[in-house]
This record gives C-alpha cells, structure tokens and sequence, in this order.
C-alpha cells in the first residue's frame, strides 16, 4: 500500500521485530482462503471510483448478489452475515464493499462503501509480494487497532504501540490501522491480527485485513472508510458467523 521508499523505512526498522511482519505485509506495495468449516480460515474516506451498486435483484432473492455457485457453496450454512468486496476488475485496486444480512432466508444489504484493495488487483494464488488480493470465501473472527474498541463483539485487540504505522510512513497512512478486522487467510483464528503466525508458511503472504482506508491500492489488504469500519465493528457477531466473501466480479459469478 505503499511506495518503494515506505518498504525501505519498514525493513530498517528492525526494533518493531514480528509486528513488522505484519504491518508491512498490509501497508507496503508488496503485501489472512479460509477453509468453510475448520482449520485455518479461509477501510478514511477518499472515496475510490465507484462500480455499480451489487445489490441489485437477482434471480434467487436467496442468494447474495453476484456470487455464483463456486464461492457461496464455501459459505458456511450457518453464516448470517457476510461482507462482500466486488474489485472493479482482476487488475484494478477500486471495490466496493457490501455489508449483508441473512433474515428470514434473503439476504438483505445493511450498508454499502466504495472500498481499494490490492494495488495490482485480485488473484486465486495469492503469494507474498504479488500486491493482489485473494479471491476466496474467509472468516472474520478477530479485531483489533490503534483506537479503542467501538462497541464490537468480536475480541478486540487495543495495542497503540503495536497498531501505530513507523514514523517514516507518510501522513496518509497514519491512520490505517486505527480500526482492523484479521481476514482468515493464512493466520490462526482466535489470536490478535497483529499475530504474524503463518501456518501456510511465509511465501502465501499473510497479515491480510480489513482497515481504514488511505485512498489508494493497498498490498493485499481491504480498505473502507472510519464510518464503514466502525459499523462492521459494531454489526459482525461470532454468533452469526461472519465471512468475507471477496476477489474480482468476474471471478466472484463464475
């Protein structure tokens, strides 16, 4: 999520030890496909470029808008809330993201934001460095930033220190990790995001989130504004097993 000379500061700043692991993997250009079930699981405001709305009626009011059968098969049967990123393009870094609801078997949009995510776009492989985010169905089960918690029932993890961008990080990314939510990909579930264990190992990339937005493509992560950030903190329950449904809109219908 950011210029060459960022990644620079970041690998001099040795002292931030395994935190920086992380930190550089979701702020530098550079850089958690949970699995359904078990195992490791699979936003600040400048608005992006805006795609058309997904929340558009479909066929099967049942299901969620423009995710075809290959990904919300991977949806938990018992998810009811589901946080869905639609990338503009496999190469573009501007999304939309869409917050929804499952009641009474619909799923419902509570609230929708015009979002970035990885700076070269979206891929099914994703590794460290590929500066794309992962196409996949994950779960969101662990929170986390700068700022106290805002209401949320996911465990929240306050940690100034640990949540604070290096000094050498210019002023549009001082804020970035305010506000985090760990996307499952390639991390332990139940532990703090700012956690750098990667059960996949180091060259999957991993450190992968949801946090406030900068303005621009990020390395792998998703960005959304405060407003987006502080709802979906307030809104995700672990009783309603929340996912994140995300990648490309091509990819996402197949």
């Amino acid at each position: 999520m950011q210029q060459d000379s960022v990644r620079r500061t970041t690998v001099a700043a040795a002292a931030c030890g395994a935190l920086l692991l992380v930190l550089s993997a979701c702020v530098t250009i550079a850089p958690g496909q949970a699995r359904a079930a078990h195992g490791p699981r699979d936003a600040r405001g400048q608005d992006a470029p805006t795609p058309t709305e997904p929340s558009a009626p479909t066929a099967d009011p049942a299901r969620i808008p423009g995710v075809g059968d290959r990904l919300y098969r991977r949806v938990p049967a018992g998810s009811r809330q589901v946080v869905a990123v639609y990338g503009e393009g496999r190469d573009s870094a501007a999304s939309r993201v869409v917050l929804y609801t499952r009641r009474d078997g619909r799923w419902h949009p509570v609230g929708s934001w015009p979002a970035h995510n990885g700076r070269a776009g979206w891929t099914t492989h994703h590794h460290e460095g590929d500066r794309r985010s992962p196409v996949g169905v994950f779960t969101l089960s662990d929170a986390g930033g700068v700022l106290a918690d805002p209401g949320t029932r996911l465990p929240y993890d306050r940690n100034e220190a640990a949540y604070a961008p290096p000094a050498g990080w210019d002023e549009a990314h001082q804020h970035d990790f305010d506000y985090v939510i760990a996307i499952d990909y390639n991390r332990i579930r139940g532990t703090p995001p700012r956690d750098a264990t990667r059960p996949w190992g180091a060259g999957r990339g991993g450190g992968i989130w949801l946090h406030m937005d900068h303005g621009s493509g990020t390395s792998a992560c998703v960005s959304v504004s405060e407003d987006a950030m502080r709802l979906l903190l307030r809104t995700l329950d672990p009783a309603r097993e929340p996912v994140v449904v995300m990648g490309d809109r091509a990819t996402l219908t197949a």
